[in-house]
């Protein structure tokens, strides 16, 4: 009887020691989850904060492009209409 009740004890405590790996194993899995969402969290946070700044850049892009073509118009224009002026004053 003495025996039933040492292989019995030595059960327990061994369950008792599994139970333990698996809670502290589980902590800290949940520790690394929270952090990796804290992490999602800031990188969405510098992800949206990032797509502004593109599309402000992008538009600020796009009107000095149409600038750039207004002003290469006008040369243009400019460049053709003076060997008319040069001709005319002859």
């Amino acid at each position: 009887m003495v025996n039933r009740y040492m292989d019995g004890d030595a059960a327990a405590n061994l369950l008792e020691r599994r139970w333990f790996a698996a809670f502290k194993a589980a902590s800290g899995v949940r520790a690394e989850c929270e952090a990796l969402l804290e992490s999602m969290s800031l990188a969405q946070v510098a992800w949206s904060r990032a797509r502004a700044r593109l599309a402000e850049f992008e538009a600020m892009r796009d009107a000095l492009g149409e600038e750039l073509e207004a002003m290469d118009e006008r040369e243009e224009q400019i460049a053709a209409e003076e060997p008319e002026t040069v001709m005319s004053a002859a």
